[in-house]
């Protein structure tokens, strides 16, 4: 049987994708790895790698690749359609049609079961998905008839974090928080790290509300979160809370290595001051693994050559812990 490669997504033309790629292919033979290939544009790879003054080599393949099509001194690209005048530009709409056609090649090939798995780099969701989607994992988990099912996770070796609601105003959280949603998101990735990472799970579950409490009539730690831990522990998962966020990562509590909150920054924010670029960002309840590097475009250093691959690297990195 053939061994299946990583699909990965150029991604935002206008960002710091090819810089990432072009550095990530430098170092790829400092690390373990899957096999590899791009879904992206040839030509603007090869343009911004005599940009950045990047010393390798490029070469096209066609969906119907053989794994020792990729196993060379040289990119491997699956060629898409795009064109721009200068080498960067403002992120803008225009190239909206080609990470459109990136992303329908990827779920093509994941539907065939040719490929292991998914990485996409940066992408502008505002400017790509108008709100019609919260984020790129809901639009991934819609186009592949997963809609819902998809769970977010801020993946790290020593920890981990997840958010139950994920790109949604702060004002609608509570009225999005449910016991059955929590549940759900909690089972998926105690299968997930059980199954594929053959690892045990200690989860922390955070409250919404400043220190748990709430003096209003109705307690969102009282009538669904609390009622979620005491199911899910009844269903043999180690986990506790609801616990304040506000000191829950603290060194004192290392001894969990997920924890669950309610919304997007309130776990988002600590693993990445903590973490930096060792964080990724995975999903899970698809019929394949979707990683990204945990940042966005870095419109601010887009074309200066300072992006850091590390995040990319450790998207990469993140399947050989697959059993």
């Amino acid at each position: 049987m053939m061994q299946k490669p990583i699909a990965i997504i150029q991604g935002e033309p206008n960002s710091v994708s090819s810089e990432i790629i072009l550095k990530l292919w430098k170092k790829r033979k400092t690390f373990k790895h899957k096999p590899f290939f791009i879904i992206g544009n040839y030509r603007l790879l090869d343009r911004h790698k005599k940009f950045f003054k990047i010393n390798c080599k490029l070469k096209k393949i066609n969906q119907d690749f053989k794994i020792r099509d990729l196993n060379s001194s040289s990119i491997p690209i699956l060629d898409v359609k795009f064109n721009q005048k200068k080498i960067f530009e403002k992120i803008s709409k225009k190239s909206n049609g080609f990470i459109f056609a990136c992303f329908e090649i990827a779920l093509r090939l994941i539907k065939s079961k040719k490929i292991f798995g998914l990485i996409n780099c940066p992408i502008s969701k505002e400017t790509l998905l108008h709100g019609k989607y919260k984020g790129i994992t809901e639009f991934i988990s819609s186009k592949l008839g997963y809609k819902n099912k998809e769970v977010m996770l801020i993946f790290n070796k020593e920890y981990s974090v997840s958010p139950i609601t994920t790109h949604i105003p702060i004002k609608k959280i509570s009225k999005n928080l449910n016991k059955k949603e929590i549940i759900y998101k909690i089972k998926t990735i105690d299968s997930f790290y059980k199954k594929y990472l053959k690892k045990k799970t200690n989860f922390a579950v955070t409250g919404l509300n400043p220190h748990c409490y709430n003096s209003e009539k109705f307690s969102e730690e009282k009538n669904i979160i609390k009622p979620a831990i005491n199911y899910l522990k009844k269903k043999k998962i180690k986990i506790s809370g609801p616990y304040s966020a506000d000191s829950l990562f603290a060194k004192k509590n290392n001894k969990f290595n997920i924890v669950v909150g309610m919304y997007h920054d309130q776990v988002l924010t600590p693993i990445k001051s903590l973490k930096g670029f060792d964080a990724i960002n995975v999903t899970i309840g698809l019929p394949c693994i979707r990683v990204s590097p945990d940042h966005g475009v870095a419109s601010d250093i887009t074309g200066k050559g300072k992006a850091n691959p590390k995040s990319l690297i450790e998207s990469i990195k993140f399947f050989n812990l697959i059993k």
